[in-house]
C-alpha cells in the first residue's frame, strides 16, 4: 500500500453489518416498531446532538464520564447517551401541544464512551416506549407495558421468555424499616447484579457497606421469596413489615400483577421476581426485566420501569411516567453470536433482469412494470458474459432472473428462471408478476 493511502478500519465499539445481516436487523427493528404502533404509541425522533447543558442536567457519575462532549464554535454540545433525557426535554418544550397521557416510541442510535469489548458498543440502537402522565398516571399503564413486551417477543420468535416484575417501593420500604435508607441505592445496585455475581458475592458486597449480618439475612430471605403471584404477595404480607412505603409497594405490585393478565399476557410469561431492582435510581415504582428462558446468560433483553417525574430537571410540572427499552444492537449481536438467529440468504430484490440485447429499453420497461406491481427488482446494466450475470444473481441471493432477448421481445414474453430449482419458463409478463408476488 502506498504511503498516501489510509488504512480503512471501523472504530472499536461500532457495529457494521454485511447486507444480509443488515436486512435481518432491519426486519427485527421493523417488527418492534409495528408492535409499538399497534398499541397506539406515537413516533418521535429527537436530535442525536443536544446542548451539553440539557443532557447533563440529570447525568452524573459514570454516565457523565461516558458522554461524548465537544465544542463547535461557542456551543457546548454532546451526543445523546439515551432516549429518556431527550424525551424529557421534548415533553417540557412541547408541553402545550401534547395530549396526555402522552404515548411515544423512539428507535434510534445513542452514544456512550464505554470501554470497547466484545458485545458492548459505543454506538447502539435503543427501542424505547414511554407513557407520560400529567400530575398522575394510572397503574393500568404499568400493567399494559408487559403486554407490549409480550407481543414484541412473540412476534420476534426468539423462543420462550419471562417478564420479571418488582416494585422499588417494596425494596426502599424494606431498607427504611431496617434502618438502611442511606445505603438503599448502593444495596439496590448490588442486588441488581445477583444474576452475574451470585448470592455469596452479593452478601459479601452488602457486608462491605457496613451492614450487619442479621439485616443482610433479612434482605436475602426477602429476595429469596418465590412462588406464583398470589403466593408471593402473601409471603410479602406475612413478613409483617410495618412501613408505609413497603405496604404501598406491595399493594401496587398486586394491582399491576393482576391486571397484566387482563391485558392478555399468559401467566407462564410473567412473574414477580424480588431480585429485580434496576440499577438506575430514578425508578420509583414498578420495574421490569425480560429474559429468554433458554438463554438467561444473555441478561435482560428488555428493561424499564416507573418514574415519579420525568422532567424534574427542566420544569416544575409533575410528569410521572413508565417505560421500557430494548437495546437492539447488543441483543442482535448476542443472538447472532449464539446462532439463535441467522441472517442466511437474504436479498432486497425479488428478481434480476438480464438483457440479451444491447438496447436495455425493454428491460427497463419490464422493471418499471414489476415495481409498479410492488415487486423489488433491478436491471443488470453492465456488459458481461451471461454466466457472470447469473453469478451476480447468485452472489446477491436474488431468487429469480428474468431474461429478455430478441425472441422474448418479438413475442412479448419473458423467460423467468427460478435460481434455486433451476426451472426456467417462458411466459407473459403478467404471469411472471403473479409468480413473483
Amino acid at each position: 500500500m502506498s504511503e498516501n493511502k489510509v488504512l480503512p478500519k471501523t472504530l472499536p465499539g461500532f457495529m457494521e453489518l454485511l447486507p444480509n445481516e443488515q436486512l435481518l436487523f432491519n426486519e427485527i427493528k421493523e417488527k418492534i416498531q409495528k408492535t409499538y404502533e399497534k398499541f397506539g404509541f406515537l413516533p418521535l425522533d429527537t436530535p442525536i446532538i443536544e446542548s451539553a447543558e440539557v443532557l447533563l442536567a440529570k447525568a452524573g457519575g459514570e454516565t457523565e464520564k461516558q458522554i461524548y462532549r465537544f465544542n463547535k464554535g461557542e456551543s457546548d454540545l454532546a451526543l445523546r447517551f439515551d432516549l429518556t433525557v431527550p424525551l424529557a426535554k421534548y415533553v417540557t418544550e412541547n408541553y402545550n401541544e401534547l395530549c396526555f397521557p402522552f404515548r411515544r416510541y423512539q428507535i434510534g442510535k445513542v452514544y456512550r464512551g464505554e470501554k470497547a469489548q466484545r458485545g458492548r458498543y459505543r454506538e447502539f440502537y435503543q427501542c424505547d416506549i414511554d407513557i407520560i402522565g400529567e400530575n398522575e398516571l394510572s397503574l393500568l399503564n404499568d400493567a399494559e407495558l408487559p403486554s407490549v413486551i409480550y407481543n414484541v417477543f412473540k412476534e420476534l420468535g426468539f423462543g420462550e421468555f419471562t417478564i420479571c416484575i418488582n416494585n422499588r417501593k417494596i425494596l426502599n420500604g424494606l431498607f427504611d424499616a431496617l434502618g438502611l435508607k442511606d445505603n438503599s441505592v448502593d444495596i439496590l445496585r448490588i442486588i441488581d447484579k445477583i444474576d452475574k455475581i451470585g448470592k455469596e458475592e452479593v452478601v459479601k458486597e452488602i457486608g462491605e457497606l457496613g451492614v450487619f449480618s442479621d439485616k443482610i439475612n433479612t434482605i436475602m430471605n426477602f429476595i429469596g421469596i418465590t412462588g406464583n403471584v398470589s403466593e408471593t404477595i402473601k409471603s410479602l404480607r406475612d413478613l409483617n413489615i410495618t412501613n408505609e412505603l413497603f405496604e404501598t409497594g406491595v399493594n401496587e405490585l398486586e394491582e399491576v400483577s393482576k391486571n397484566i393478565k387482563l391485558f392478555g399476557v399468559p401467566e407462564q410469561n410473567y412473574k414477580i421476581d424480588l431480585t429485580i431492582a434496576r440499577g438506575l435510581d430514578y425508578y420509583t415504582g414498578t420495574v421490569y426485566e425480560t429474559f429468554l428462558n433458554e438463554y438467561r446468560s444473555l441478561g435482560s433483553v428488555c428493561s424499564g420501569g416507573r418514574y415519579d417525574n420525568l422532567a424534574e430537571y427542566y420544569t416544575d410540572r409533575k410528569l410521572p411516567g413508565v417505560g421500557v427499552s430494548i437495546g437492539l444492537t447488543r441483543l442482535f449481536f448476542q443472538l447472532n453470536d449464539k446462532k439463535i438467529i441467522e441472517a442466511g440468504n437474504r436479498s432486497i430484490s425479488k428478481a434480476l433482469i438480464i438483457s440479451m440485447v444491447d438496447d436495455l429499453s425493454k428491460s427497463i420497461e419490464v422493471a418499471t412494470e414489476l415495481r409498479n406491481s410492488g415487486i423489488n427488482c433491478q436491471v443488470y446494466t453492465d456488459q458481461g458474459k451471461i454466466k457472470k450475470q447469473f453469478n451476480y444473481a447468485n452472489r446477491n441471493n436474488i431468487p429469480y432472473v428474468i431474461v429478455i432477448g430478441e425472441d422474448e421481445i418479438a413475442n412479448n414474453v419473458v423467460s423467468l428462471k427460478n435460481m434455486e430449482s433451476g426451472e426456467q419458463v417462458t411466459i407473459s409478463l403478467e404471469e411472471a408478476i403473479n409468480i413473483l408476488k
